[in-house]
């Protein structure tokens, strides 16, 4: 049995994913001495918490390439 072929914009969408989690744990991580009542981390850590918009970005512009891919009027042209 085979596997299907990947769509043109599904490696763009992995990798958003892998992104968008980093950032999330990455957020998490950084929220937590809120609640814990410990110093907080340096500015950098708040840097890196950007990374879940990022990977969000990404993985959009992988929906939209699959989806400009796939579109019936692209079809038609080929």
């Amino acid at each position: 049995m085979s596997t299907p072929p990947s769509g043109a914009g599904d490696r763009l969408v992995r990798v958003g994913a892998i992104i968008f989690f980093i950032g999330a744990l990455a957020t998490l991580v950084t929220v937590a001495p809120l609640f814990l009542g410990t110093d907080p981390f340096p500015s950098i850590a708040y840097a890196v918490c950007m990374l879940m918009g990022v990977g969000f970005l990404i993985a959009a512009a992988g929906v939209v390439r699959s989806a400009w891919a796939g579109s019936p009027k692209r079809d038609a042209t080929r």
